[in-house]
């Protein structure tokens, strides 16, 4: 197996054992069955190649409707997480200036995620914690669609806060590890 099927393994073992199992999002289950969430692993640490890999995994949702949703995995080059959090700004302005603002959203997620003004221990951060550094590509009219029909979706978010709170960092941080 090779070092980036590796990657998309565990990527996928995190989707499927902790994403879904505990319902951290509660739209994943129906994408990954029908495995239309594409995975793909980015090892290049140039910002302008680890950019490029995004607008081209717009061009491939843009091109292959049977593609719901793309997890990019960056397994170098942006494990800092502040050095993160500025790529993904990059992105997203990328995103607005290619026009594919409305269209595609990021979603983000890393091994040290935390957010702003929550302690970096605190075990709400683990709903956006994964085994490398992440973004996450949404077809905006899907997510709409989905949230339409899911019954208060604005609670998802205090949903996952308590119930990661109730699981602990401890056993978080154990959990992750084992998926890695």
């Amino acid at each position: 197996m090779s070092k980036n099927d590796n990657i998309i393994k565990q990527s996928k073992l995190w989707v499927k054992e902790f994403v879904i199992k505990h319902n951290i999002c509660p739209f994943a289950k129906r994408e990954y069955d029908k495995e239309s969430i594409h995975f793909d692993v980015v090892n290049n640490n140039k910002i302008e190649s680890q950019l490029y890999a995004v607008i081209q995994a717009c061009s491939e949702l843009d091109n292959d409707d049977s593609i719901e949703t793309t997890l990019l995995i960056y397994p170098v080059g942006l494990s800092q997480f502040e050095t993160y959090l500025d790529f993904l700004e990059l992105a997203n302005q990328l995103l607005s200036k290619q026009g594919y603002e409305g269209l595609y959203q990021l979603a983000s997620f890393h091994p040290d995620y935390y957010f702003e003004g929550v302690d970096k221990d605190d075990a709400s951060n683990y709903s956006n914690r994964s085994p490398y550094p992440m973004l996450h590509l949404l077809r905006e009219s899907s997510l709409e669609k989905a949230l339409a029909s899911y019954p208060n979706p604005e609670l998802i978010p205090q949903r996952n806060i308590g119930y990661l709170q109730r699981m602990e960092a401890e056993s978080l941080e154990k959990l992750l590890k084992n998926l890695s």
